[in-house]
C-alpha cells in the first residue's frame, strides 16, 4: 500500500507550457495562502528537507485579494533571492479586511538554501498575475496563478 502524499488537498501543479500553474486549496483563506506558499517553494525545491530552524513574522497588505496573494508570494520569493532563504511552513494568522483593502501577519519557518542538502528543482523568476483566480464556494478556498520559471 502506498504512503498518501503530504501535500494531498493542499494544492496542485496545473497543465501550462513553460511556467508552473498552481491551484491552492484551503478550509479558510489563511489555509489557502498558507499552502500556495508552500507550492511555490515545492517547486523550487523538496520542502521537506527544509529544517524550520529559523523563524520571522511577515505582514502583507493590499488593495484586494489578488494583490494580497502576489505581495505575498512575491515577498517570499524576494527573501529566497536576496537571503537565500527557503520556507516549509507558514502560518497565516491576524487576517483584517477594512474598506482600505487586506492584511494579515505571517509566521514563516525555513532556513538558508544549501546546495549539498537542498536541491534545486525549477528556478522561479516571478510571480505574475497571469490567469489568477481567487474562489470561495462553501467551505473551501481556492487560488489559482502561475509562477514564471
Amino acid at each position: 500500500m502506498s504512503k498518501p502524499d503530504k501535500f494531498y488537498g493542499k494544492f496542485e501543479v496545473l497543465e501550462h507550457t513553460a511556467d508552473a500553474y498552481i491551484r491552492a486549496h484551503g478550509c479558510t483563506m489563511q489555509e489557502a495562502f498558507e499552502n500556495a506558499a508552500l507550492a511555490m517553494f515545492e517547486t523550487m525545491t523538496d520542502t521537506n528537507k527544509v529544517a524550520q530552524t529559523h523563524e520571522e513574522t511577515l505582514e502583507v497588505e493590499a488593495e484586494d485579494q489578488y494583490a494580497l496573494l502576489y505581495n505575498w508570494l512575491e515577498t517570499l520569493l524576494i527573501k529566497f533571492e536576496t537571503e537565500g532563504m527557503l520556507f516549509s511552513r507558514f502560518t497565516v494568522s491576524n487576517w483584517r479586511e477594512s474598506p482600505e483593502g487586506f492584511k494579515f501577519e505571517a509566521k514563516i519557518f525555513g532556513e538558508k538554501f544549501d546546495p549539498k542538502k537542498h536541491t534545486q528543482k525549477v528556478g522561479v523568476k516571478a510571480v505574475t498575475y497571469h490567469l489568477m483566480m481567487v474562489i470561495i464556494e462553501n467551505d473551501r478556498v481556492i487560488l489559482e496563478f502561475i509562477l514564471d520559471i
